[in-house]
Parts: structure tokens; sequence; C-alpha cells
């Protein structure tokens, strides 16, 4: 059984920062695209940022410059690093893995930015 497990959100103010963290069971990361995806309030979930299992990235004109996608691919965890936070990014966090076997969706993380 695969399954994917965020961890690192809360609240911070503006300007600050988080790291997000992803650890996935039961498949092996580096074998699919891993992806970070947010859904706020009201609003259908986008598209962060993606990893390859090449290495190459895509992020979203938004959040381009601020945040970073990578993999430990020893501890099978993909993280998303987070900086210079705005009241914008305020959303549930999800991690995705797009792999051989299927298409997998972690339960999602809370980030609030506020002052």
């Amino acid at each position: 059984q695969v399954q994917l497990v965020e961890s690192g959100g809360g609240l911070v103010q503006p300007g600050g920062s988080l790291r997000l963290s992803c650890s996935v069971s039961g498949a092996i990361a580096s074998t699919g695209t891993l992806g970070w995806y947010r859904q706020a309030p009201g609003k259908q979930r986008e598209m962060v940022a993606l990893r390859s299992r090449g290495g190459g990235t895509t992020y979203a004109d938004s959040v381009k410059g601020r945040f970073t996608i990578f993999r430990d691919n020893p501890k099978n965890t993909g993280y998303l690093n987070m900086n210079n936070l705005k009241p914008e990014d305020t959303a549930v966090y999800y991690c995705n893995l797009d792999s051989p076997i299927g298409n997998f969706w972690g339960q999602g993380t809370q980030v609030t930015v506020s002052s």
C-alpha cells in the first residue's frame, strides 16, 4: 500500500519560511515525478512545483524564486522549501507521486501566512 504523509505546515508571518516534507512508503519516490500542489478556500487545486525522475523541476510562476522542491532519495522523502511567504500562499498543500505503479496523493498540510 502506497502512502504519502505530509508534514511541516503551520502558521507563519509574511516574509517567513517553512519546509514541507512528504514521506513516501510503499513506492520509490525517485521512480516518478514528485509534485506539490495547493488548494486555497474556494479555489481549484493548482500545481506549485514538480520534480521529475530525472531531476528536472517546474514551478508555478507565482512561486518561482521563492520555493524549491527537492528529494532525499535515501530517505524516500520529498521536500518543499518555501521562503518569503505571502498571504496568498495560504492553502492546504498536497504531495503527489506520479509513479509507474500509479498516481498517489497525501492527505494535505495546512499553511497559513498571516500577521
